[in-house]
Protein backbone atom coordinates (compact mmCIF):
# COMPACT_ATOMS: atom_id res chain seq x y z
CA UNK A 1 0.00 0.00 0.00
CA UNK A 2 1.37 3.69 -1.01
CA UNK A 3 1.54 5.26 2.91
CA UNK A 4 1.89 8.57 0.92
CA UNK A 5 -1.61 8.34 0.05
CA UNK A 6 -2.96 8.31 3.78
CA UNK A 7 -4.17 11.65 5.66
CA UNK A 8 -0.84 13.34 6.89
CA UNK A 9 -2.50 12.50 10.29
CA UNK A 10 -2.22 9.70 10.08
CA UNK A 11 0.98 8.56 7.50
CA UNK A 12 4.79 9.30 8.56
CA UNK A 13 6.58 12.31 7.69
CA UNK A 14 7.45 11.96 3.80
CA UNK A 15 10.89 10.91 3.32
CA UNK A 16 11.83 10.89 -0.91
CA UNK A 17 11.50 7.26 -2.01
CA UNK A 18 9.77 5.74 0.76
CA UNK A 19 6.09 4.52 0.06
CA UNK A 20 5.43 1.26 2.32
CA UNK A 21 4.63 1.01 5.96
CA UNK A 22 7.79 -1.09 5.68
CA UNK A 23 9.79 0.92 3.93
CA UNK A 24 9.32 3.78 6.93
CA UNK A 25 10.20 0.90 9.78
CA UNK A 26 6.93 -0.64 10.16
CA UNK A 27 6.42 -4.18 11.19
CA UNK A 28 3.10 -6.10 10.77
CA UNK A 29 1.76 -7.12 14.09
CA UNK A 30 -1.42 -8.70 12.56
CA UNK A 31 -2.72 -10.13 9.77
CA UNK A 32 -5.78 -12.16 8.14
CA UNK A 33 -7.99 -12.03 5.63
CA UNK A 34 -10.11 -8.78 7.10
CA UNK A 35 -7.59 -7.02 9.40
CA UNK A 36 -3.87 -5.82 9.46
CA UNK A 37 -1.72 -3.64 12.35
CA UNK A 38 1.31 -2.15 11.70
CA UNK A 39 3.63 -0.52 14.20
CA UNK A 40 7.31 0.86 14.44
CA UNK A 41 7.92 -0.66 17.49
CA UNK A 42 5.80 -2.17 20.12
CA UNK A 43 3.99 0.28 22.30
CA UNK A 44 4.70 2.80 19.35
CA UNK A 45 3.11 4.06 16.51
CA UNK A 46 0.05 2.22 15.25
CA UNK A 47 -1.94 1.65 12.29
CA UNK A 48 -4.91 -0.57 12.18
CA UNK A 49 -6.63 -1.22 8.39
CA UNK A 50 -9.98 -3.66 8.94
CA UNK A 51 -11.22 -4.33 5.28
CA UNK A 52 -14.87 -2.89 5.28
CA UNK A 53 -16.12 -4.23 1.81
CA UNK A 54 -14.70 -5.39 -1.69
CA UNK A 55 -16.17 -4.23 -5.13
CA UNK A 56 -14.76 -4.34 -8.29
CA UNK A 57 -14.52 -0.30 -7.61
CA UNK A 58 -11.73 -1.45 -5.34
CA UNK A 59 -11.43 -2.20 -1.39
CA UNK A 60 -12.97 0.38 1.73
CA UNK A 61 -10.82 -0.17 4.38
CA UNK A 62 -11.35 1.67 8.29
CA UNK A 63 -7.74 3.18 8.85
CA UNK A 64 -7.63 3.77 12.68
CA UNK A 65 -4.31 5.36 14.28
CA UNK A 66 -3.26 8.52 16.79
CA UNK A 67 -3.25 11.81 15.46
CA UNK A 68 0.04 13.42 15.00
CA UNK A 69 -1.64 16.59 15.55
CA UNK A 70 -1.24 18.91 18.82
CA UNK A 71 -4.55 16.86 20.24
CA UNK A 72 -3.14 13.55 19.24
CA UNK A 73 -6.59 12.29 19.52
CA UNK A 74 -7.73 8.51 18.25
CA UNK A 75 -8.46 8.93 14.26
CA UNK A 76 -10.34 6.75 12.07
CA UNK A 77 -11.85 7.14 8.48
CA UNK A 78 -12.69 5.14 5.62
CA UNK A 79 -10.62 4.76 2.53
CA UNK A 80 -11.38 3.49 -0.55
CA UNK A 81 -8.21 1.46 -1.78
CA UNK A 82 -7.37 0.75 -6.03
CA UNK A 83 -4.59 -0.57 -7.75
CA UNK A 84 -2.52 2.10 -9.05
CA UNK A 85 -1.33 -0.30 -12.16
CA UNK A 86 -1.49 -3.41 -12.64
CA UNK A 87 1.73 -4.85 -9.79
CA UNK A 88 1.84 -1.59 -8.42
CA UNK A 89 0.83 -0.25 -4.58
CA UNK A 90 -2.63 0.10 -4.12
CA UNK A 91 -3.48 3.84 -3.50
CA UNK A 92 -6.17 5.28 -0.95
CA UNK A 93 -8.57 8.00 -1.23
CA UNK A 94 -10.85 9.30 1.72
CA UNK A 95 -14.15 8.01 1.01
CA UNK A 96 -17.79 10.25 1.45
CA UNK A 97 -18.91 6.35 2.02
CA UNK A 98 -20.15 5.69 5.63
CA UNK A 99 -20.07 2.26 7.30
CA UNK A 100 -21.63 1.87 10.54
CA UNK A 101 -18.23 0.24 11.79
CA UNK A 102 -16.27 3.08 10.96
CA UNK A 103 -17.34 6.54 12.03
CA UNK A 104 -15.62 9.67 11.41
CA UNK A 105 -13.51 10.15 14.38
CA UNK A 106 -11.37 12.97 15.36
CA UNK A 107 -8.31 14.92 12.96
CA UNK A 108 -8.23 18.35 12.06
CA UNK A 109 -9.78 20.37 9.63
CA UNK A 110 -6.65 21.45 7.94
CA UNK A 111 -5.10 17.82 7.85
CA UNK A 112 -4.68 17.10 3.77
CA UNK A 113 -8.01 15.34 4.15
CA UNK A 114 -11.72 16.03 3.91
CA UNK A 115 -13.72 13.13 6.25
CA UNK A 116 -16.44 14.14 3.73
CA UNK A 117 -14.93 12.80 0.90
CA UNK A 118 -14.54 16.15 -0.98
Amino acid sequence: MDVTTLPSALRPKHNKGKKTFGDYGYVTRHLDESDALVETAPGDAQINIRVLDQRSAGIYVCIEGQGKSISGGPIQRVFLLKWKKAGGLLAGRESSREFDGCPVIGGDPDSGSDPYGG
